[in-house]
């Protein structure tokens, strides 16, 4: 089964929030195969900062709204935006 890559931006609800625990509840609540690869905090405007992420998932039906889902329900979390997917591996027989 070939495998995806997703990056996210994944912004807070305020400057108060804490991105890296935000990240150890994002690892946590994944499921089904979808892994947090690696992610950085990034600068957005004025002391607020984004967690740029990337995701390992497989090319299956229900990943996508699986891993959102899971994001979305995460206390602390204000927007999930995809910023690219793409294939990273394809089964060769």
């Amino acid at each position: 089964m070939a495998r995806l890559s997703l990056r996210a931006k994944i912004l807070p609800t305020g400057i108060e929030v804490n991105l890296d625990d935000i990240a150890k509840k994002i690892t946590s609540s994944l499921t089904d195969g979808v892994t947090l690869s690696k992610y950085t905090k990034e600068p957005l405007a004025f002391g607020l900062y984004f967690i740029s992420a990337e995701f390992a998932l497989d090319d299956k039906e229900g990943q996508m709204d699986s891993l959102e889902n899971a994001i979305r329900g995460i206390e602390g979390v204000g927007e999930f935006e995809v910023l690219g997917l793409s294939r990273t591996s394809v089964d060769m027989k």
